[in-house]
């Protein structure tokens, strides 16, 4: 079938963008339906090929796929029109939910209403952990990998780069000396490839996105000063971009021991309101990191008012989150055919797929007790960190609620929106009935 023409494009990426609701999978799906099944744009090889790529590329996979289809469709034009069309949206709801949170976060009704919320995220996050650790834990020696990364982080406090390289790493040399402990795929020969050409236009890619990835950062720095918060955002946010391989939710554990262990931008309970927010809209479910930088510009925001600061947080967020992976794109999706057939390559990103696991499982127990309980101590035995809840601190209505989602989502299997719905309005009934 003939390529579309780019209006073509530019209409159905706009009303994906608008539908692209359930996280990387359900979009995912959605564009294998609409770009596959239904127009048949791309073939279903080209299809899984691509989607193995943007497996191997930090960021969201979804968002980068959409991008590279527009590309390999009409070029730099029509990567830029996909993979904008599939997060503008999405940004712009949540920009305007941010801004709600911020004025009513005060109002009982509404508290009451993210208590259901929270409670319902700790059900997500852990359909999310059963998901992926089914699809990824195929192995004896993924599952040491998943356990050894939950058990860094949890217990041993390491830093998240550390633990999701060093996963990396390891399941490259593993890739090279003892294959079968991934159980990775027979590789056919890789077609040739013309090198210099590739080269070329590699480094044009990398220098001119790199320079367009930089360009706030710059800018900020030279009117505000690399101390301003604005700059942390942005410094803190492009940190992100480059080491978060395993999607949304390796994101969210990295946010949730730097962005509110360390710079305290937000507190836990505000992070998981933000991934409530962001699992009910369209877009890439890393646009919570937009949420988390309006919050944490608006509550420092001098020399703006609070209200521009954190329209410019959010901003800065996006850009600095999103660049990159056009960056990434545009940079190596002519090596596809090749890099396919790189056998480290895929060892490390199976090694990473098994240790995001336990990513995953570290933001779940992170989540359940700052949802279910308001006071949390911790203490240290010898190289060990453990929380320690208090149990008088225990909120039996986030409880009651985290239970009534797990029902919703397992058993009578409704889908996210829906969920949140439900528990926010459970939220708000408790709160009416018990004052």
């Amino acid at each position: 079938m003939p390529a579309p023409g780019f209006s073509e494009l530019v209409k159905l990426f706009a009303r994906i963008g608008c539908l692209s609701f359930g996280g990387p999978a359900g979009q995912i799906a959605l564009m294998h339906k609409e770009l596959v099944d239904d127009r048949g744009w791309i073939a279903e090889d080209h299809y899984l090929r691509a989607l193995n790529f943007c497996n191997l590329l930090p960021g969201p996979e979804a968002q980068q796929l959409a991008t590279y289809i527009g590309w390999r469709l009409h070029g730099l034009r029509g990567g830029l029109a996909a993979g904008l069309l599939f997060v503008i949206p999405g940004a712009l709801v949540i920009f305007a939910l941010s801004l709600l949170y911020v004025h009513a976060a005060s109002l009982a009704w509404f508290d009451a209403l993210f208590t259901g919320v929270k409670a319902a995220v700790l059900a997500v996050v852990v359909q999310a952990l059963i998901r992926i650790g089914g699809r990824a834990l195929v192995t004896p020696f993924k599952l040491a990998l998943a356990l050894a990364s939950f058990a860094g982080l949890f217990f041993l406090n390491l830093p998240f780069p550390l633990v999701v390289l060093g996963s990396g790493v390891i399941g490259m040399m593993v890739a090279h000396y003892a294959p079968g402990l991934l159980k990775l795929a027979a590789l056919q020969p890789p077609p040739p490839v013309e090198h210099s050409p590739l080269v070329g236009a590699t480094l044009r890619a990398i220098i001119g996105w790199g320079c367009v990835w930089a360009l706030p950062m710059a800018l900020i720095a030279l009117a505000l000063g690399p101390d301003h918060i604005l700059f942390q955002i942005g410094v803190f946010f492009s940190k992100l971009a480059v080491v978060t391989f395993g999607g949304a939710y390796a994101v969210l554990a990295y946010m949730a021991q730097a962005a509110v262990q360390s710079a305290q931008w937000l507190n836990p309970g505000e992070m998981a309101d933000g991934l409530g927010l962001a699992e009910t809209t369209p877009g890439p479910l890393i646009l919570v990191t937009q949420f988390v930088g309006f919050l944490g510009a608006y509550r420092a925001p001098t020399p703006f008012t609070p209200l521009i600061a954190g329209m410019l947080g959010a901003m800065v967020t996006t850009w600095v989150t999103f660049a990159p992976c056009f960056l990434w794109i545009f940079s190596f999706a002519p090596w596809i055919e090749r890099l396919e057939h790189a056998r480290k390559l895929q060892g490390g990103l199976a090694a990473l797929t098994a240790a995001v696991v336990g990513v995953i499982a570290n933001l779940a127990a992170w989540f359940a007790l700052h949802v279910l309980f308001a006071r949390i101590g911790e203490m240290y035995v010898g190289p060990l960190r453990l929380y320690v809840p208090e149990i008088a601190s225990l909120d039996l209505r986030a409880l009651g609620i985290s239970a009534l989602a797990v029902v919703l989502m397992f058993r009578v299997k409704l889908g996210v929106p829906l969920v949140l719905g439900i528990c926010g309005s459970a939220g708000m009934g408790l709160q009416w009935l018990l004052g």
